[in-house]
């Protein structure tokens, strides 16, 4: 079975899919078969990956609900290794279709369990929030990465949302395990930025990712292009972050494996 990594916040516009599709480049770039799966209505890390969402016969949606197995609805991006469960705008109604499905926190779960899919690592993009959706992405994840914007507003609600996983944890999945915390939108020339980074690192001590994500206009450029920026300029400081973060989570991937 593939590792299975949740990557989530409760707030919007913090960094979750730019995490999601960079992370999952650099792995594909270091040999690790990876599938990204994206579970947001919005399907921003579809369209980060230049596919085109209309017409397909399956997306995540239907995966969710049982109408589609998974591999009816993977699709091979241009990036060797880097395959994607589109999105589809019928995601937002998918809440309320759960809800008198049984055992519907384990619909995802079930959905991945039931086929045998050859990748190392699967990616869930979740939603910007804590419903049944986010809900099948942590009960099937072996792990958790919270992006966490550096402006005070951010802090608010991450403290929920760590006793929302230990929830999920101790109620539906004991093998959950925060992976990490990482700093997204990281200014250094901002005082505010580094007084929320203090208050983050003495929070969540070692949990909290060495690698920052800096603020960066190429980062919001390459979603344009239909690309992860790391595929859309290499070399600029965005990229060569999301190349060391990605080091710092497959080391810490294998350290929750020898747990």
């Amino acid at each position: 079975m593939p590792r299975i990594i949740a990557i989530a916040n409760r707030k919007g516009g913090v960094g979750k899919t730019t995490t999601t599709v960079n992370v999952a480049t650099a792995m594909a770039a270091a040999g690790k078969k990876v599938l990204v799966i994206d579970l947001d209505p919005q399907g921003n890390a579809s369209t980060s990956m230049g596919v085109n969402k209309k017409g397909r016969m399956a997306s995540a949606y239907e995966v969710l609900i049982g109408q589609a197995k998974l591999s009816e609805a993977i699709v091979w991006t241009e990036i060797p290794n880097f395959s994607i469960v589109p999105s589809s705008a019928d995601l937002a109604g998918a809440e309320i279709e759960l809800v008198d499905m049984p055992k519907r926190e384990f619909a995802l779960k079930n959905a991945i369990e039931t086929q045998a899919i050859n990748y190392d690592y699967i990616l869930i993009d979740c939603p910007p929030s804590l419903g049944l959706i986010t809900i099948n992405a942590l009960v099937a994840a072996n792990s958790v990465i919270v992006p966490l914007q550096c402006e005070f507003l951010a802090l608010e609600g991450i403290t929920d949302l760590i006793r929302n996983i230990n929830q999920i944890k101790r109620v539906f999945n004991p093998d959950l395990e925060l992976q990490g915390v990482v700093l997204t939108m990281y200014d250094k020339r901002n005082n505010l930025t580094q007084l929320v980074e203090e208050d983050v690192r003495n929070f969540f001590g070692k949990k909290v990712y060495q690698t920052v994500i800096p603020r960066n206009v190429k980062i919001s450029e390459a979603p344009s292009h239909g690309k992860p920026v790391l595929i859309y300029d290499f070399k600029c400081p965005g990229s060569q972050a999301y190349i060391s973060l990605t080091g710092e989570v497959l080391k810490r991937e294998k350290e929750l494996l020898a747990c």
